[in-house]
């Protein structure tokens, strides 16, 4: 890609090295779905796979950068300036019932504030990528967010709390209100890739709560070079750390917040 900066370069390369791995395994899973054994435990082994190999493609091309990864922590570099932000398999739910929705997601986050992002499907081959100042792309196509100001036309993205897990009751009285003023709401199952869709305007808007800076770092970027507004859902500036996100096209991103708010 001749227009991508060196940083990106990296983080592309990397982020296709480690897919090969995942393509490989998500193509391994048929058999083990359907055994008592059943296919959690691969699933695990195939998710720490791709870190390990995130971890040392990044590391070899800026050795300085610190990271944050999902199942490694956080790992200081010389550089404090620059870090990673890495979720080798985001989707893990879908990968492991063989639905093809789950990326790899790397950001790079700059002075703490995400500068530029890369999410990849290796099932689908679509690779989202951005970086400060310079556009959002879907393979070598520039994308932008929806242009649909009207709710009533709009599509919105969001995730549910599962098991027991904290926030279902606001989840579900969130999902209510827009359900009701909106064209559908989708519940894909992937935080990056949700984002990535609101970069290329299949998704008008997409809210969730209880996230991680892994989940949604490089969608952030990617979203915002898209022409889109991104902030916590209450209207904060830390989305990539406050644990809530709301993204939509910059016309409609208030009355999203209205409507989800309540």
């Amino acid at each position: 890609m001749t227009h991508a900066s060196a940083v990106i370069t990296v983080m592309i390369n990397a982020a296709r090295k480690a897919a090969r791995g995942l393509a490989r395994d998500f193509g391994e899973l048929e058999g083990l779905r359907t055994s008592k054994k059943g296919a959690a435990d691969f699933v695990s082994a195939a998710d720490l796979r791709a870190e390990q190999v995130l971890f040392e493609e990044l590391s070899k091309g800026r050795p300085k950068y610190g990271f944050v990864m999902e199942e490694r922590g956080e790992i200081e570099g010389a550089d404090n300036s620059n870090r990673w932000v890495v979720d080798p398999l985001d989707g893990t739910t879908n990968f492991l019932h063989g639905l093809a929705q789950f990326a790899i997601s790397i950001c790079l986050e700059r002075d703490r504030q995400p500068y530029a992002g890369v999410i990849f499907n290796p099932a689908t081959n679509e690779l989202y990528w951005a970086e400060k100042g310079e556009g959002a792309w879907l393979n070598d196509k520039r994308i932008r967010v929806s242009a649909r100001k009207s709710l009533d036309e709009t599509i919105f993205a969001t995730g549910l709390p599962f098991m027991g897990r904290a926030g279902r009751d606001i989840a579900l009285k969130e999902a209510d209100r827009v359900l009701a003023e909106t064209a559908g709401v989708r519940r894909f199952g992937s935080a990056a890739l949700d984002l990535a869709f609101v970069a290329a305007g299949r998704f008008d808007a997409y809210w969730e709560r209880g996230l991680n800076s892994w989940d949604v770092g490089a969608g952030i970027v990617i979203v915002r070079e898209a022409g889109g507004t991104v902030a916590e859902i209450e209207g904060g500036d830390r989305p990539m750390h406050a644990g809530s996100i709301l993204a939509a096209n910059a016309e409609l991103f208030d009355s999203a917040k209205k409507l989800i708010i309540g």
